[in-house]
């Protein structure tokens, strides 16, 4: 068997709790499931699982306005940078 070290977390004492259930319920205590956790990120070269934000309201907005601007047939689209770049300067 490979050597061992113990790693020492801070973590929100209620979460800590959670995952405690959790894994006890999938039949792994936290060493496991650590351990599986570290695996498949040197596995992957990577966090094993996508990391996204929540966008928040003013980014739903902006992400709203985007669509319907995307979708109106009066609002000229671009293929050509240099012809995006001469109408901005316009």
């Amino acid at each position: 068997m490979s050597e061992t070290t113990n790693v020492s977390i801070r973590i929100d004492v209620q979460l800590k709790k959670q995952a405690e259930e959790l894994f006890s319920d999938l039949g792994l205590n936290m060493t496991t499931a650590m351990t599986i956790f570290l695996r498949q990120a040197v596995r992957n070269q990577g966090i094993p699982f996508e990391i996204s934000r929540v966008p928040n309201a003013e980014t739903i907005a902006a992400m709203r306005e985007a669509e319907t601007i995307a979708r109106d047939p009066n609002v000229r689209g671009y293929t050509d940078l240099d012809v995006l770049f001469k109408d901005l300067k316009a």
